[in-house]
Parts: structure tokens; C-alpha cells; sequence
């Protein structure tokens, strides 16, 4: 009796063990369940500060890249003023792909070109000039000086000049004169009465159109990669009287003296802005300062040069192709600009010609009143007001207005602007003998002294400026 109730027991037992072994796995696997998925949410949740984090990073390092950007950005932009547009749009339209090797070869030697003269500004305190009236006889400085004006001033007519002729596009019932006596006026209201901060991240900002050259390039239908990639890495080049001229000008408005001249004053200037007023407490620099200079200086080059690439390259792909090989008016330029803008093209180049215009124009009488004012020891610099510095700012007056009477002599607008870039082509290389001279003085430069390399790259770019002039001189008088 009793071994029956046992077993009853014990079978009743087994149930309830099965039964209790089933909830417990059932607790367990609950619990597992509900701690992957806590350590899912946790990691999700990790994992998603962690993204937001490196996106706020990010975002905050690119803000401080292009708030690092400063003289270096904006000369490089200068570089591709108007004159620039022109020499290079009737590159690709004379030429198609064929010069294009041209931009890979000057992007080293402008960008250590524009090295050396910031490293002369932030090493020594002062301007090109002044460095010049230091250091060489008088009649070197005078006559470098007079140089500049004076491609500046024809530089400055021809930008003018073209910004008038682009605007006759959009409104043909405003007359010529109209428009260069406004662009005169309005180019000298940016340079006298905004402050330097303000002016300068105008500056950059306008640098920004140039890329519409860029995205140009991506728009047009079966456009030849392959041809302008071989054309990129194999030389070729005819030495004929057009094609030596128009090298000169692709040089001149490339490694171009008013680019020289307005590095090394707007280092100098950077520092009077941060409060280091005298030449003595703007003597020497650092690597970090060194080092910020170098990527200020070759980002503004690298877009100097991509720019110059893709209008010669979208020139070669429409203009070329299309078989205008010369370019006689802005209507022709603008042609270039169809496959992405198509019946906007002529305000889309007006917008580009205006926004480099506005950049350039300055560039070039500033540069031009730094130099004459250092060379004569006046007050100098942008951060002056007008009543401050009334010389400094008289001689960007008078190179505008040199620059605006130019256009009433019947040049032709826009073959000027060729001419004005082979002109600083001339100009060149008198300036980079004492550019390279100076950087390599170590009684100068102390330990920021140019070395090896640097000094190689400068005596090759000067070598291949006087070598252009000296063609450029023969082609037109022989």
C-alpha cells in the first residue's frame, strides 16, 4: 500500500518537475532575451554618440579648416581674376586639351612661389617692398616697383573692362562707360570704407564661384577624359609666335607679381590685426604659425589650379569642339558654360566674372599701394582708415583710375586681358630673382631659411619665367 502511494507520488512528482523545469528555462531564456536586447538599445544608443560625435568633429574641424583659411585662399582666388578667365578659355578654345599640362606644372611652382613670400612677411614683419628697400640698392626697388604699377594698373583696366562687357550681356541698354565709372566706384568703396576683417571673409566667400567651373565640366555629354587625362601627363607644345605668347600669359596670371606682393603684406597685415603693431613684435614665427601658413597657402593654390585646369578643359570640350578656336567676345566665353547653365550660360559667366572681378580688382591696387608705400615708408595697410593712411589709399585710387581711363582709349576688352597676363609674364621673373634671393638669406631668414628643395622649386620657376619671357620678347619683335 504504501510502495503504490509512493509511486503515485513520485509519478505525480515528475509532471511538476517537467512542468517547473519549463517555466524556469522559460524565465531564463526571458531574461537572456531581455538582456541582448538592453545591451542592443545600450550599443545602438553608444554607438549613435559615438556617430554624433564624430559628426560634430568633423563638422567643427572643417569649420576651423576654413576659418584657418585666410590669405593664402584668397590669393589664390585672385589668381583666376578676369584676365585669368580669358587667357585660359582662349587656351582651350586655340589649343582644345593640348596645354593642359600646363596646370600640374605650375601648381608646385606658385605654391612654393606663394610659400616663400608669406614666410618673408611672417619672418621679418614687413611687406615685399620693404624687405626689397632693405636689403637692395634703390634703383631695384624703384624700378620693380614701377614694374607692378604698372602692370597692375593694365590689369586692373582689363578686369574692369570685362566685368562691364559680361554685364552687357544680361542688360545690353547699359552703356559701357556706365558700367566700368560703377565697377571703378564700387571696386574703391570695398577697399576704403569696410573693415579689413569684414573684407577679407568677403573675399573668400567670392572664391567660391569659381568652382562653377568645376561642375561645368561634369555636365557636357561624351565629354574625352581619356584625351584630357593623356594631355594632362604628356606634354606637348608647338613653338609657334600665338602659342609662346600665350604660354607667357598662362605664367603671368598664374605665378603672377601682384600675387607676390599681396601674400606677403596680408601676413603682415594678419599679424597687425592680432595686435602686434611694430616690426618687432612681428619678427620671427613659429612651426605651428609655418605650419598653418602651408595649408592656407596650397589649398588657395590647389583651387587656383584646379580652376585654371577645368576652364581650359571645358573650353577644349565646347568652345574647341565646336570649332571656335578664338575668342573675341564675352557672348563666346560664356558659350562655354551651355552644357550646365544652357540658356542661363551668359548669367552664370557674368556671375563668375563678376565675383572674380570684385576679388581680383583689389587684390591688384592693393598690392600695387603696398608696394609704392613701403617702397616710400608711409602708413600702409587695409586696417587704416582713410584719413590714416591717405597715401596708402591714394595710390588704389589713382591705379583705379588709370584702370578706368585705359578703357576709354579703344582697347579691345577682351584680348586685353590676354595682353595683361603676358605683361606680368614679363614682370615675373625681375620679382622672383629677389623673392628667392630673399628667402634663402639666412642673415634674413635665420633658421625659416628656404631649404633644399624650396630653393630648387624657386630658381625652377624663375628659370621657366625668364625662359618664357625672353621667347615671349623675341616672338613679338623678331
Amino acid at each position: 500500500m504504501n510502495n503504490q502511494e509512493e509511486n503515485s507520488n513520485s509519478q505525480t512528482d515528475k509532471p511538476e518537475s517537467v512542468v517547473d523545469l519549463g517555466r524556469h528555462a522559460l524565465e531564463i531564456g526571458s531574461e537572456v532575451v531581455s538582456d541582448a536586447v538592453d545591451a542592443t538599445v545600450k550599443t545602438e544608443v553608444e554607438g549613435a554618440k559615438v556617430v554624433e560625435q564624430a559628426a560634430v568633429q568633423t563638422v567643427e574641424k572643417s569649420k576651423d579648416f576654413w576659418r584657418g583659411l585666410g590669405p593664402g585662399l584668397i590669393t589664390g582666388a585672385a589668381d583666376d581674376d578676369p584676365s585669368g578667365i580669358a587667357t585660359y578659355s582662349q587656351t582651350g578654345a586655340q589649343h582644345g586639351f593640348g596645354l593642359l599640362w600646363l596646370a600640374p606644372l605650375t601648381f608646385p611652382l606658385m605654391s612654393v612661389v606663394q610659400e616663400m613670400c608669406a614666410r618673408i612677411g611672417m619672418v621679418t614683419g614687413r611687406g615685399l617692398a620693404s624687405n626689397i628697400r632693405k636689403h637692395f640698392p634703390r634703383w631695384v626697388l624703384y624700378s620693380t616697383t614701377f614694374l607692378l604699377f604698372a602692370a597692375n594698373s593694365f590689369n586692373i583696366g582689363a578686369d574692369l573692362g570685362a566685368m562691364a562687357k559680361s554685364t552687357q550681356l544680361l542688360a545690353p541698354q547699359l552703356t559701357f562707360p556706365l558700367l566700368v565709372i560703377g565697377f571703378t566706384v564700387l571696386s574703391l568703396v570695398l577697399q576704403i570704407f569696410i573693415p579689413y576683417e569684414k573684407y577679407a571673409k568677403y573675399l573668400k566667400y567670392l572664391a567660391l564661384v569659381l568652382l562653377v567651373y568645376i561642375i561645368t565640366a561634369f555636365t557636357i555629354k561624351n565629354f574625352d577624359w581619356i584625351g584630357a587625362l593623356r594631355a594632362t601627363i604628356i606634354p606637348t607644345i608647338k613653338f609657334d609666335r600665338e602659342t609662346i605668347i600665350l604660354i607667357c600669359g598662362i605664367l603671368g596670371t598664374t605665378i603672377s607679381p601682384y600675387l607676390f606682393f599681396w601674400q606677403t603684406s596680408q601676413e603682415v597685415e594678419e599679424q597687425i590685426v592680432e595686435g602686434n603693431k611694430t616690426i618687432a613684435s612681428r619678427e620671427g614665427t613659429d612651426k605651428k604659425a609655418l605650419k598653418k601658413m602651408r595649408i592656407d597657402v596650397w589649398t588657395g593654390m590647389l583651387l587656383s589650379n584646379l580652376v585654371m585646369y577645368f576652364i581650359i578643359a571645358v573650353c577644349a570640350g565646347t568652345l574647341f569642339k565646336a570649332g571656335i578656336t578664338n575668342i573675341n567676345s564675352a557672348a563666346e566665353a560664356a558659350a562655354a558654360l551651355q552644357p550646365l547653365a544652357g540658356d542661363y550660360a551668359s548669367l552664370l559667366f557674368t556671375i563668375g566674372i563678376l565675383g572674380v572681378g570684385l576679388l581680383g580688382v583689389p587684390v591688384l591696387a592693393g598690392s600695387a599701394s603696398y608696394a609704392i608705400s613701403e617702397s616710400f615708408g608711409w602708413r600702409e595697410g587695409l586696417f587704416h582708415k582713410f584719413k590714416e593712411a591717405g597715401l596708402f589709399y591714394g595710390v588704389i585710387i589713382f591705379a583705379m583710375i588709370i584702370g578706368l581711363a585705359l578703357n576709354f582709349i579703344g582697347l579691345d576688352p577682351i584680348k586685353t586681358l590676354i595682353w595683361s597676363a603676358v605683361f606680368n609674364g614679363l614682370v615675373a621673373p625681375v620679382v622672383l630673382i629677389l623673392i628667392v634671393l630673399l628667402s634663402n638669406n639666412k642673415a634674413i631668414m635665420g633658421k625659416w631659411v628656404s631649404n633644399t628643395p624650396t630653393k630648387i622649386v624657386g630658381w625652377i620657376a624663375t628659370g621657366l619665367m625668364v625662359i618664357a619671357g625672353i621667347a615671349t620678347l623675341y616672338s613679338i619683335f623678331f
